[in-house]
């Protein structure tokens, strides 16, 4: 699928203007207020009231939220309501989510249970399970590993990138963390002041930044770090 153009603006004032394409796993990767955020509420259609978009997109399927495109979160911890038991949060068939709990991990006696009963590892699993309910073509990400530890974080990575090999989704990945947009995808796009300022093949962009900001970007991730193919 083809993004020809996302355009953003707030009070005639653009805010993003970017096109990009996801053949299978792109990570968006900028800082804080480069346009990443905007960009997933602008395709969740979440925009405020007072701001526009224009979205110009050639794909096999609509984008179309809680449809075609399924959204994680970036903390687990207040995307479920903790007073409600997991299996309530759910809108499903109950042998549906028991199906999901077994693709992510979880054991089915956990559906019993409320959300602060649950570690942040278990809740992320317990929001990816409940973002692939509704089969979708395209997976947004919204630094769902921002929360968590280190190792759960690899771990939740691996879990993600083995349910898309499986189940055949494409991935847009917003993150600030280049070791987890590596981990994960193939391809990067990365956002300056809601501009694509570079995009290619994540190794290939890794290991010959042309723009500035991507090579401080690397070097702040990754100092004396080299990459290999």
């Amino acid at each position: 699928m083809k993004i020809s153009r996302l355009y953003i603006t707030l009070n005639e004032n653009a805010l993003v203007d970017i096109d990009f394409s996801i053949s299978s796993s792109l990570a968006l990767v900028g800082q804080s207020g480069s346009g990443k955020s905007l960009t997933l509420k602008a395709l969740l259609g979440m925009l405020p009231n007072n701001m526009k978009s224009e979205l110009q997109c050639s794909s096999e399927f609509e984008l179309k939220a809680g449809d075609t495109l399924s959204f994680v979160p970036q903390n687990p911890f207040t995307a479920l309501s903790p007073l409600t038991k997991i299996s309530k949060q759910f809108f499903i068939e109950i042998k549906n989510v028991v199906k999901l709990f077994d693709q992510v991990g979880l054991d089915k006696e956990l559906l019993d249970r409320y959300p602060p009963e649950l570690s942040g590892g278990q809740l992320q699993r317990v929001v990816v399970a409940m973002a692939l309910s509704n089969k979708p073509k395209l997976l947004l990400l919204d630094e769902p590993t921002t929360a968590l530890d280190p190792d759960t974080r690899a771990v939740i990575l691996e879990l993600l990138k083995r349910l898309q090999k499986e189940l055949k989704f494409r991935i847009l990945f917003v993150t600030h963390d280049m070791n987890s947009a590596i981990s994960l995808c193939e391809d990067i796009c990365v956002i300056k002041d809601g501009k694509i300022v570079e995009s290619g093949k994540m190794q290939t962009v890794l290991q010959n930044p042309q723009n500035i900001y991507t090579k401080t970007l690397i070097d702040a991730n990754f100092a004396n770090r080299k990459f290999r193919e």
